[in-house]
């Protein structure tokens, strides 16, 4: 059988259930190949509309997601913070928590966040462990704080950056430029 004629996946699984003799014909290769290549874009457009049906990897859906849950659709912002913060809102369903908040704040960042309270001044403080600088929804991420929180608390932000003592004989002039000011204290 002459396979190479048959470009399509589906057609050629399709071919491979006819009978011998249809081997050598170029008009059966030509109609399995034009099935087939129709079969394999029914099935790439249902799995991206499966897709759809979940946050982590919704891509033009998203903005059903954000109409349904009442966020504000910003098409400039990267997907993946379009993501985090549709994700962050599925999971700050619930009683308020140290849990809820980290859960959110993961959601956001990627990254471990650690939150502490301190009750006698009605505050807590979200820690962010694992990244350096400010992350770049920040913005989105307090707004989703603010929505959880109880209005008596007030929150507070603390953010990893790099210092001399961090980088003193561990890293190069070139590993140096090229990290971005924003990962150093006092950085812009």
């Amino acid at each position: 059988m002459n396979k190479a004629r048959i470009n399509s996946l589906r057609g050629r699984e399709l071919f491979s259930y006819l009978p011998a003799y249809y081997e050598t014909s170029r008009v059966m290769q030509s109609d399995m190949e034009a099935k087939g290549s129709e079969l394999d874009a029914l099935y790439q457009a249902l799995n991206e509309a499966a897709d759809q049906f979940f946050v982590r990897t919704a891509t033009w859906g998203l903005d059903r997601w954000e109409e349904e849950l009442g966020i504000p659709t910003d098409r400039a912002k990267p997907i993946e913070q379009r993501r985090a913060v549709l994700e962050s809102k599925l999971r700050g369903a619930g009683t308020f928590s140290g849990r809820l908040v980290k859960n959110v704040a993961e959601a956001y960042d990627g990254g471990a966040v650690e939150v502490t309270f301190q009750p006698g001044e009605w505050r807590f403080t979200v820690q962010f462990v694992d990244t350096l600088g400010i992350p770049p929804n920040l913005e989105d991420l307090k707004a989703a704080i603010e929505e959880i929180k109880p209005a008596h608390l007030a929150v507070d932000y603390a953010f990893n950056y790099l210092l001399i003592r961090d980088i003193h004989e561990t890293m190069t002039l070139d590993e140096l430029g090229q990290m971005p000011l924003n990962k150093f204290a006092g950085g812009a």
